[in-house]
């Protein structure tokens, strides 16, 4: 948009806890625990055209986020929809990402004991796309990073933390060093476990392959979306340990996330992926993706 429009751009709404406040006058508590310890979750969602694409599951995995790190949310899950659906709706947002952020709440000191039970939750609606639309075209150029991912008996990855995305920020600034679209990282077994926002296939002998939970990966919403698409198309699919000696000898590559949907990756430590283009099994799983994502959620 040009500048010259940006005074007729609608105003935007954020929802903090509980209630619909302009973008520009939300603000949250300077001893918020997720702000100081990053002592909170998260999820981000996507819309397609009206079509709020997982929305319940999406809020499966909040729940079970929050039920892990011991915040009572103070809501049920229909409440928590209905404000997501109320956001999307006041931006009159037809297609757009949107951001769930929960805190514990707000209080100085590790000790969660001493803060009230009132959490931080708030919706917001932008619009953003994770890679640039070539990369779409002609795939991702990824290297391998030297950041790992925490140990599973550390920080269990079923948990979308906030203070776990920490290693995957470093390891995007690797990747941003060599001019490489995406890293991938391995866990502390030298396994491959996940990029920095997304999950990793692989393809070999005409089976998809993906790491497990308790190799470092998050269970993806789109990854699971993915391996039932797989189902129903018959390709076979399983979870299996992964090394970077599989990745550079895959018939094809992709990754999956929420913000980066389903994208092609042709190249990995200087090694291009077979002959270094899009393969035939990505580009079907791509278009059945999109197909999906204008039937599969909750209408706004």
């Amino acid at each position: 948009m040009e500048d010259g429009n940006a005074a007729q751009t609608p105003e935007q709404w954020v929802h903090l806890n509980g209630k619909l406040i302009p973008k520009q006058e939300a603000s949250i508590a300077i001893y918020d625990h997720g702000f100081l310890y990053g002592d909170g979750a998260f999820e981000g969602i996507r819309v397609y055209e009206g079509n709020v694409f997982r929305l319940n599951a999406h809020l499966a995995r909040l729940f079970r986020s929050a039920r892990a790190l011991g915040i009572d949310l103070c809501l049920d899950q229909p409440t928590l929809l209905s404000h997501v659906l109320e956001t999307v709706r006041i931006n009159q947002m037809q297609s757009c990402y949107i951001r769930l952020t929960i805190s514990r709440g707000t209080g100085l000191g590790l000790d969660p004991s001493h803060i009230g039970k009132k959490p931080t939750i708030c919706i917001s609606t932008e619009q953003l796309r994770l890679y640039p639309q070539s990369m779409y075209e002609t795939g991702l150029d990824v290297v391998t990073a030297s950041t790992r991912v925490p140990p599973s008996v550390c920080i269990d990855p079923q948990i979308k933390s906030l203070g776990r995305y920490v290693n995957n920020i470093t390891a995007k600034m690797e990747a941003n060093r060599v001019g490489a679209g995406e890293a991938l990282m391995l866990n502390m077994q030298g396994s491959v476990a996940e990029a920095t926002g997304d999950n990793i296939f692989l393809v070999r002998s005409g089976e998809l392959l993906t790491p497990p939970t308790s190799d470092g990966a998050l269970p993806g919403i789109t990854r699971q979306v993915v391996m039932e698409l797989a189902r129903d198309m018959g390709i076979p699919c399983r979870e299996c340990t992964l090394t970077l000696y599989d990745v550079y000898n895959a018939e094809e590559a992709f990754l999956t996330g929420t913000a980066a949907e389903v994208i092609a990756m042709t190249k990995c430590d200087n090694r291009p992926i077979a002959d270094g283009r899009p393969g035939k099994l990505t580009a079907r799983i791509i278009a059945a993706f999109r197909e999906l994502t204008l039937v599969d959620g909750v209408k706004v």
